[in-house]
């Protein structure tokens, strides 16, 4: 079960368009170029997630680092790259809680 203080994050990181349509995306993580099979495990590199979202890369970095706060996405470091995922059960968590509360 979330606490109010992790349930305020989620709404918080959930409140701007352009974290939710990340999240979305990384659903799906084979829908960015040149992602190979092998990739999925780790996630999508921030390089390529901020070509498809237009914005520049510390936004983008700082909307995934209030995701990856919020307990959305796991972040994994190669080298001098970053890769994000879904927090599938962290969010499967939060739809839990979200089922009891409301």
């Amino acid at each position: 079960m979330f606490s109010e203080a992790e349930l305020l994050a989620v709404f918080r990181a959930l409140s701007n368009p352009a974290r939710r349509q990340m999240l979305v995306w990384l659903k799906d993580p084979m829908s960015f170029p040149g992602q190979e099979l092998d990739d999925v495990e780790i996630g999508v590199c921030v390089t390529d997630i901020q070509q498809r979202t237009g914005l520049g890369q510390s936004t983008t970095s700082q909307y995934l680092a209030m995701l990856r706060q919020a307990g959305l996405v796991v972040a994994t470091r190669r080298g001098k790259w970053t890769y994000y995922r879904r927090d599938e059960a962290n969010i499967a968590r939060l739809l839990e809680t979200l089922r009891d509360v409301f």
